[in-house]
Formats: C-alpha cells, sequence, structure tokens
C-alpha cells in the first residue's frame, strides 16, 4: 500500500528528519534576509561585501503525525515495518501528517549601496511540503483487511486527502531601507516542479463477505500525480524546467525609537503548472471485490490498480504553500524574546512561536515554544555562532520528538518514544561566509560602492512616488 494511500507519507519520509526555524529569524544571517526579504545581512564597518554558503549545508527539514496511528507510523519509520494490529478502527479518527522542507543549495548575496543599504541575492532552493488527512482503516486495510467486521456495510471509512508537492526555486532578492525605521524587501522566483501527488477520497465504503471470502470496496476519490506507478525516479525527472511556475515573496520591518521591532511577510506567493507525465485518476466505483485469500501485497495491488488503471494525462496549476508572518521582538541586555504568528494562506496549517534568545558577544542559544494549527505542541532548539563575516547555526523546531525518532531509527526499535504528542522529527543548520571588502562607513572607506548613489536612488520611493502623482 506504500505505493499509493502511503505514498505521500513515504514520499515526505520521516528518516530524515512544520516550522521555519523561527529561531533564525531577526538574526541578520543569510537565512534571514532570504527569507524575510525586508531584513539585511551586512553590518557596516565589519561585513566584507558579498556572502554565500559555497555549496556548504544550508537547511532544514520537519515532519510530524498526530493521532491514534501514530504509534503505528512510529514502527513504520524505525523499523520499516507496517503493522496496525493495535490500532483502533471503527472509531472515527482522523490522524494528520505534515512535512515541510527547504534546502539552500547555493546562495549569494552582495552589499550594494550605502546610503539605503541596499542588498541584492541569489538563491537555488529546493522545496517540499506536504498535508495529510487519513483514517485509521486507510492504515488498517492494507496491512490486515480480516480485521474488519462481516457482514456489515461500513460507509466512510477510507476518507482522506492529502498532497505533497516538491519544487526547484531559484530567487532574485532585492532588499533597501526606506528611512533610518522602515526597510522593505522583495523576492522573485522561478519555480521548477519536481514531484506532485495529491489524493482526495470523498465517499468509500467496506464490506466484507465471509460465505465467498472477498472484500467489496466503493470509492468516489480524485488522484493526481506526475509521478504514475512503474516508472523509475530518473536523474532527468529532477532537472528544471519541465514543469515551470512563478512565485513572489514581499516583507517589510520597522524599529521603533524604544528599539521594537515589528516586522510582516508575504512569502512565497504563487503556482507551479504541471505539464510533464502529469497523471489524474477519476475514481467512482460502486463495487472492486477483492478476494481475501489473496496474499497481502496481491490485496494491495488490486487496490492500487483503483487509482492507476484509468490514468489519463492532465496539466493543471497547483498553488505554492504561501505563508503570511507577522513577527515581534525587542532587546533587553543579552535576552531577545521574539513572538512570531505564521499562517497558511491556500492550505491548512500555521503556527505560533515564542522565540527567547540568549546571546554572548558572538554565541546564542533559543528556546523555542511552539504551537502548530495541527494541534501540535513542540519545543526548539538552537545554537549559533555569528561573527560579521561568519555565522553557523544548528537546531531543531521539535527537539523531544527528533530524540525519540533518532534514538528509535538507530536502536531499529518501534516502540521508542510516546505516542502522546504523535510523532516527529526536524533538523536544521547552515554555514555561511562573508569576503571580499569590508562595507565602511564612507568617511572611513576608500572603496564605498553606492555611495553616491548613482544606481537611480531608492526603488521603494521611486515606486511609491509613482502611486502618489496617480
Amino acid at each position: 500500500m506504500k505505493k499509493l494511500l502511503l505514498a505521500l507519507l513515504v514520499i515526505a519520509s520521516f528518516k530524515i528528519a512544520n516550522a521555519q526555524q523561527y529561531a533564525l529569524f531577526g538574526t541578520k544571517t543569510m537565512f534571514d534576509a532570504f527569507e524575510n526579504t525586508s531584513q539585511k545581512s551586512f553590518t557596516l564597518d565589519s561585513s566584507r561585501k558579498f556572502s554565500s554558503n559555497f555549496f556548504l549545508p544550508y537547511f532544514g527539514i520537519n515532519a510530524a503525525n498526530t493521532g491514534e496511528a501514530s504509534n503505528v507510523i512510529r514502527k513504520l519509520t524505525q523499523t520499516g515495518y507496517l503493522d496496525t494490529e493495535g490500532l483502533p478502527i471503527l472509531n472515527g479518527d482522523v490522524n494528520h501528517f505534515y512535512q515541510n522542507s527547504n534546502i539552500y543549495v547555493a546562495t549569494f548575496r552582495l552589499f550594494h549601496s550605502y546610503k539605503y543599504q541596499k542588498e541584492i541575492g541569489l538563491a537555488w532552493q529546493i522545496r517540499s511540503d506536504a498535508q495529510i488527512d487519513y483514517t485509521n482503516e486507510t492504515l488498517a486495510i492494507f496491512d490486515s483487511p480480516n480485521r474488519f467486521p462481516s457482514n456489515t456495510l461500513l460507509p466512510d471509512v477510507f476518507n482522506s486527502s492529502g498532497y505533497q508537492q516538491s519544487y526547484h526555486q531559484f530567487s532574485l532578492t532585492y532588499r533597501e531601507n526606506y528611512n533610518k525605521r522602515l526597510a522593505f524587501g522583495v523576492k522573485a522566483s522561478l519555480l521548477s516542479g519536481i514531484l506532485y501527488n495529491k489524493i482526495d477520497i470523498a465517499d468509500s465504503y467496506f464490506y466484507s463477505n465471509p460465505e465467498s471470502n472477498t472484500i467489496e470496496l466503493g470509492l468516489a476519490a480524485n488522484y493526481r500525480s506526475n509521478f504514475t506507478e512503474g516508472r523509475e525516479l530518473r536523474k532527468k525527472t529532477l532537472l528544471p524546467f519541465k514543469n515551470p511556475g512563478l512565485s513572489m515573496s514581499f516583507g517589510t520591518n520597522y524599529t521603533s525609537k524604544k528599539g521594537l521591532m515589528l516586522m510582516a511577510n508575504i512569502k512565497d506567493l504563487g503556482f507551479i503548472w504541471w505539464r510533464k507525465n502529469t497523471q489524474e485518476t477519476i475514481v467512482n466505483t460502486s463495487n472492486i471485490t477483492i478476494n481475501t485469500f489473496a496474499n497481502r501485497n496481491d490485496i494491495n495491488n488490486d487496490i492500487t490498480n483503483i487509482f492507476t488503471g484509468e490514468q489519463e494525462n492532465k496539466k493543471f496549476l497547483a498553488p505554492t504553500n504561501a505563508k503570511a508572518d507577522i513577527y515581534v521582538s525587542k532587546v533587553y541586555g543579552f535576552y531577545k524574546p521574539s513572538l512570531i504568528v505564521s499562517k497558511n494562506l491556500f492550505y491548512k496549517g500555521g503556527d505560533v512561536a515564542f522565540v527567547n534568545s540568549f546571546n554572548y558577544k558572538n554565541l546564542s542559544g533559543s528556546v523555542t515554544p511552539l504551537y502548530n494549527f495541527n494541534n501540535i505542541f513542540m519545543v526548539g532548539l538552537q545554537g549559533k555562532y555569528q561573527t560579521p563575516n561568519f555565522e553557523i547555526f544548528l537546531g531543531t523546531d521539535n527537539l523531544i520528538s527528533t530524540a525519540y525518532t533518532t534514538k528509535g531509527i538507530i536502536s531499529n526499535n518501534g516502540s521508542t518514544g510516546s505516542s502522546t504528542n504523535g510523532i516527529g522529527a526536524s533538523v536544521y543548520m547552515g554555514i555561511g561566509i562573508k569576503f571580499g571588502n569590508v562595507v565602511n562607513h564612507p568617511q572611513f572607506s576608500d572603496i564605498m560602492p553606492g555611495i553616491n548613489d548613482n544606481e537611480g536612488g531608492s526603488f521603494f520611493k521611486n515606486l511609491f512616488s509613482i502611486f502618489k502623482k496617480k
């Protein structure tokens, strides 16, 4: 079954580890500047003109599952074995799984102009998002159909929905200070889709007939994918630009006279046109009969064929997982508290995070309690070393679940951890280096790019003046 209804879980993959690395917000790291478009990452009189990750690790990966099936998923991810024997069925439970990853393959950023603190950045990212709601019965049918009661019509037991989308993102970012307290930034991205899966089972039923040793399934569903059964994942599948798309991000931040910083962003507002090898299956079956004497693999294949047997080519647009963020922070000596609210715009989900950062010279540590709108509570931990020309950080948004999951995978023990708050894993890290001439104030510099600002003045002031004239 892992080939279809569980395909989204397998593709999302717990084995490598929805949050956005909130402890990096307001840190002036490259991650902060690329994700929050109005943020600057260079420090006058200290930083050098260029920065890059030089293809060194710069990524974040997060996944979590809540619901009665968490112990089943835990054993599946830690041992590779699907066992639903202890999973309660026919009680109406719905499980929730979500995953996202954001991998910066290559980054380059430059300090462009002193007068308005202009910065320009280029980045190549690989991103992935998934959100799945599924019933206990959806797992149980592929493990042991004999667990279901006989001679009883069971309606709506497999009603589930979810999607998974991954893509390349090639971005150009620009930010500048509007004045001493206000800044704006934009990010324009060219996208290229890699993998897409979406399933929506709106109606279903199950009936077991012990006299004929058969089970009957009825489904009304829609399934879309650009990765069809039996097709290998070749290298050319991962290369651009088979499925093109566009996205935009824009943001602003303001610092008050008393040091209160406010930041707002709209992130990755866009779409992907899935057109290469995309398939759609519309399922409307009133009766599919399966022999219960068949082995489990044959039963799995019979169910999978419901979705793969009547596929047709179908081009479609899919929105990216756009988000709206609000960030508030203030520094109190070595301590900086930050409150962040983030909401998905087109898909379910969002977060509320309270970041507690403690700074000592170039070192900092952060503890982040976080509530995800999928009813998941997490606690994150981050360590960071940062100078004006070097940064390295390592953290997790879900410390306890990550520790249990890692321990279980290493020991191959499917019982490691507690299902009280589901199962999950999260890890992120990054290394950034600045190089070139130091970006000094003009009175201290023989070389100062943009000091006379012959590049056209403030982009945003010119833009806003157009609207004023109208």
